[in-house]
């Protein structure tokens, strides 16, 4: 049997201050196929995704644009 394991990707992201600012990044990244949980770092500034496969890095990137935020470089 084969064991299916997670992948985890963290991202930086500018322009994130506040608690809804967390809420937001949250929302759009965890709606993205195969997203299993999302943690913010608001004092690092990053975005950590746990997934069922790689996401795209333009994908992450319209996700956190789409909450108004910027996607700094891809991964962290």
């Amino acid at each position: 049997m084969t064991e299916q394991r997670s992948v985890v990707q963290t991202y930086a992201v500018t322009g994130m201050t506040c608690e809804h600012c967390v809420r937001a990044v949250t929302e759009e990244l965890s709606a993205l196929p195969g997203v299993e949980e999302v943690r913010i770092d608001l004092a690092a500034g990053t975005a950590t995704v746990t997934s069922a496969a790689p996401l795209r890095v333009d994908s992450v990137r319209a996700a956190v644009d789409e909450a108004g935020y910027e996607l700094a470089s891809g991964v962290a």
